[in-house]
């Protein structure tokens, strides 16, 4: 098994009596080193009354998104990250497969919605869970991938070296989960009145620390802004 290491960091945000304060006294570091099955650490989140998915029947389903509305929210964060020649290659192949193969897919998949009705598919601005669900589907019938799949440009997009998630709660101190590549960061981060927070977990390919100390720099420069100090 990989060796994945952990590194948690909280700032305070106020203090009675002022709306924001020294943050270099209440930042700390704590660090977790997990190897195999072996582990040593000085905290652990206490272990929740309320299993994860009791809730899970009672969140609304939410509707399959148009498939021409993914394709072209793929075009346009492909946009930023291809030169001309790539970002047509890119075009090219989406295009066919909305016309083509990814037409008879997505029919297929509002069909299996419907017969599935304790799943549900996240609408709004995602695309890539779309084309996921599309890619698994043909795989599922062993049919071949279209080439929209095998786009060098389809891997880049996919290859998430910053994956972050968070779940704000009074009930949840921080969380945190690992990379999903073997050169990313997982970032499980904790917005509170009080404090922000954040867990960044990383293969031995990363230097996880260093990574800390920009975000640590990075909200020092916020709080110096919120104060009118000049940036160091």
């Amino acid at each position: 098994m990989a060796a994945l290491v952990w590194v948690q960091r909280t700032a305070s945000l106020r203090n009675p009596g002022s709306l924001l304060h020294s943050r270099s006294p209440v930042l700390r570091l704590r660090c977790r080193f997990h190897v195999g099955r072996k582990s040593c650490s000085s905290e652990f989140l206490h272990r929740s009354v309320v299993p994860s998915m009791h809730y899970q029947k009672s969140l609304p389903r939410l509707p399959i998104p148009k498939l021409e509305d993914s394709i072209s929210r793929y075009l346009a964060a492909q946009m930023p990250l291809l030169d001309d020649d790539q970002f047509r290659t890119t075009e090219k192949v989406a295009q066919d497969f909305l016309k083509g193969e990814g037409r008879q897919l997505h029919e297929e998949l509002v069909l299996m919605d419907k017969n599935n009705k304790h799943t549900s598919y996240i609408s709004g601005q995602g695309f890539d869970r779309h084309l996921f669900a599309l890619r698994y589907l043909a795989t599922s019938q062993g049919r071949p991938l279209h080439t929209l799949y095998t786009d060098p440009a389809y891997a880049a997009i996919n290859h998430n070296i910053l994956s972050t998630s968070t779940l704000t709660s009074p009930a949840v101190s921080l969380g945190g989960f690992a990379p999903v590549v073997p050169d990313g960061f997982g970032v499980g981060y904790g917005v509170h009145d009080d404090w922000i927070g954040c867990n960044v977990s990383s293969y031995p390919a990363r230097n996880v620390h260093e990574f800390l100390q920009c975000v640590h720099k990075s909200l020092e420069d916020i709080f110096s802004v919120l104060e009118g100090k000049p940036l160091s």
